[in-house]
């Protein structure tokens, strides 16, 4: 340890940095249990990284990634000349704003009705139930939406022709499937996703909420100014996350509730279901990666900048 004496007399006590392998070794429990996330992510996420290579090829089987002809930016030009990736973008991106916004704002609404209900018991029931859509396959889903909403035998036409009026060809009007998809993904995430704002507030010191109460706070009173502001942190959170991945959408949604009609593929072709049909139909897997690759870099931005102001902002709530 040194000392240093400053010109005014004052002490500075400036400590020595402690070498890597004794943080390591302080630390050995917590990186121990760090080692399966590190060990995923170098498997999955690193090793695969050399295939970034396929985007600038025109790949085939035989000559393998790196045998294939380099093209450049070929792949990438087809894709901004046949104007496919503007709309595949507008719609991902809107897609995913609209269900990380409302989505979040539904959860901190259902996390604060949660935590304003009294009995434990039907709280506990509540939660169970707005739980349970998340465990239920985007399969299922599709095929439920399927038979409410099919022209010749679903629910809703049976209904509308019994009752003597015209049937709706729903799968040939691309106008509402965004409504439809958004309140698919509502109604399976809502319930999964409150479970984090309920624990935030449940994290909440009760002695904050107890004081109000006394002072004669009422119950909005108490969520505007304790509950709400204590959740900030968490949504920033979460929503730095999110916007990570505001470029992949929810293929297994997407793909089941819609297939391969294109009288929709205006409104709800996404980014994962476009190179998805590129795969089965053509093999494509150069221009197919050029997109993928597409998304990881717009996203890899969009967060780091996102993360930049925040930190401008508030840096106690920044990423990094």
């Amino acid at each position: 340890m040194k000392v240093k004496k400053k010109k005014s007399g004052a002490v500075a006590v400036r400590g020595h940095k402690k070498p890597l392998w004794k943080t390591l070794r302080d630390n050995k429990v917590l990186l121990f249990m760090c080692m399966p996330a590190v060990v995923f992510f170098i498997v999955f996420c690193y090793c695969p990284l050399p295939g970034v290579y396929i985007a600038f090829t025109n790949y085939n089987f035989r000559d393998g990634i790196f045998g294939s002809p380099f093209v450049g930016l070929k792949n990438f030009d087809f894709l901004l000349k046949s104007g496919q990736l503007w709309a595949l973008t507008r719609n991902t991106v809107l897609y995913n704003l609209v269900f990380i916004l409302l989505g979040n704002v539904l959860q901190i609404t259902l996390a604060i009705m949660l935590n304003e209900i009294k009995s434990k018991y039907f709280k506990k029931v509540s939660q169970t139930i707005m739980f349970l859509p998340y465990f239920i396959s985007v399969v299922l889903i599709g095929a439920i939406a399927f038979n409410i909403l099919n022209y010749d035998t679903g629910a809703l036409n049976t209904l509308i022709r019994e009752t003597g009026g015209n049937p709706i060809k729903i799968y040939s009007m691309a106008g509402v499937w965004p409504f439809i998809i958004i309140f698919c993904q509502m109604w399976q995430q809502t319930g999964y996703g409150s479970v984090v704002y309920f624990a935030a507030i449940c994290g909440i010191d009760s002695s904050m909420v107890e004081a109000a109460e006394v002072d004669g706070a009422t119950s909005w009173q108490r969520i505007r100014y304790i509950i709400l502001p204590s959740l900030k942190p968490t949504f920033i959170i979460l929503l730095l996350f999110a916007l990570g991945g505001i470029m992949r959408g929810n293929f297994g949604l997407f793909w089941n509730m819609v297939g391969n009609n294109s009288q929709l593929f205006a409104t709800t072709d996404i980014i994962e279901t476009s190179v998805y049909r590129m795969m089965m139909s053509q093999n494509n897997f150069s221009t197919s990666s050029a997109v993928g690759l597409y998304q990881s870099i717009f996203g890899f931005v969009l967060v780091m900048f996102s993360n930049w102001v925040v930190k401008k902002i508030d840096p106690d709530y920044a990423l990094f």
